[in-house]
């Protein structure tokens, strides 16, 4: 007898939700509502492409982290066998 006495609870219920409004124009609201919440909160499609750059740069900066700094000093000597140019990179400050 419990369980009639439920049913008859739920035919008596009426829901207050705006998307079980008769009116086409409330559910239509109701609706557009809903959208735009859910809109900001899809989340971002990447490619397998971005992931791997991502990956190779981080091991790039990871790897020069590693290594030792690397200097070098260049000469440049005209025709007549003076200097022309000295060059140090990298620059020291």
């Amino acid at each position: 007898m419990s369980e009639r006495n439920g049913l008859t609870d739920l035919k008596s219920f009426r829901s207050s939700s705006p998307l079980a409004s008769e009116d086409p124009v409330v559910q239509a609201t109701a609706i557009s509502a809903l959208a735009r919440g859910i809109e900001g909160h899809r989340p971002v499609r990447r490619r397998v492409t971005d992931m791997l750059s991502v990956v190779l740069a981080l091991s790039s900066r990871t790897r020069r982290m590693v290594h030792p700094p690397v200097a070098i000093d260049l000469d440049v000597f005209g025709p007549t066998g003076q200097r022309a140019l000295r060059l140090y990179l990298p620059s020291g400050d």
